[in-house]
């Protein structure tokens, strides 16, 4: 899944990059969004209105039917197998997809001996990361929400969890905006540019947000054992 990740660049950074009318108040960067977050997404209101927009929009999508925007915490992730089928999501998979920018995302691992490590999921490059997103307007407040869609780990990242995001490099940005039905999981060149940064507990309290959470610490600090293996793979 991705419950946890992490947003800096401006709007001025991002409506470039994307290529996006930018229609955000304020963007401010951001270490450790959590669900039911104002988050920056790229979207369309069709594939022919025009260039994307840049949007803040609440994490967590409300079907048209909810009666309650609390529905929204338990609708962050969209799985890439029933996106297309599930009641709660199919429409808007059907034609209303965004793009979700990201530093990188957390992630945690499960250790044999119990208690769990913090991972930071980053481009080794430093590049901004687009999830694959579904949006919907919630008509009770015409309030902009928003779910990532996820997909099986593969590689190393299946170590640490059996789910990430769906990430789509720049050549399929506009494609998934225009509704192409592909879900095919990242090539494997594109997965090995990765980097899984080992990172302190902090980041686990939704209410740190700072820099520092994104900081590399050495593992035999915090269990005993090999520390695990990094991209590239």
């Amino acid at each position: 899944m991705c419950g946890r990740y992490a947003s800096t660049r401006s709007a001025a950074d991002l409506s470039a990059l994307f290529e996006a009318v930018d229609e955000t108040t304020e963007l401010a960067p951001r270490y450790n969004l959590a669900p039911t977050d104002p988050v920056p997404v790229v979207w369309q209101r069709s594939p022919d209105s025009g260039p994307p927009r840049l949007a803040l929009a609440r994490w967590g999508l409300l079907p048209h039917w909810a009666k309650d925007p609390r529905v929204g915490a338990r609708m962050i992730n969209a799985r890439a197998e029933t996106v297309a089928t599930s009641p709660a999501y199919a429409s808007a998979f059907a034609g209303r997809r965004a793009l979700v920018p990201a530093d990188g995302w957390y992630e945690w691992q499960k250790l044999p001996g119990g208690g769990k490590q913090a991972y930071f999921i980053i481009p080794a490059d430093g590049s901004v990361l687009a999830m694959a997103g579904v949006w919907s307007r919630w008509s009770a407040q015409r309030l902009l929400t928003v779910a990532v869609v996820t997909t099986a780990a593969t590689g190393e990242l299946a170590a640490i969890h059996d789910r990430m995001p769906l990430l789509l490099p720049p050549q399929r940005w506009q494609q998934w905006l225009s509704g192409h039905p592909a879900l095919d999981p990242p090539e494997p060149d594109f997965l090995s540019g990765l980097e899984l940064r080992p990172v302190g507990p902090a980041v686990g309290n939704v209410r740190n947000d700072g820099p520092e959470l994104m900081t590399r610490v050495d593992v035999q600090r915090i269990v005993d054992g090999p520390q695990p293996s990094l991209f590239p793979i």
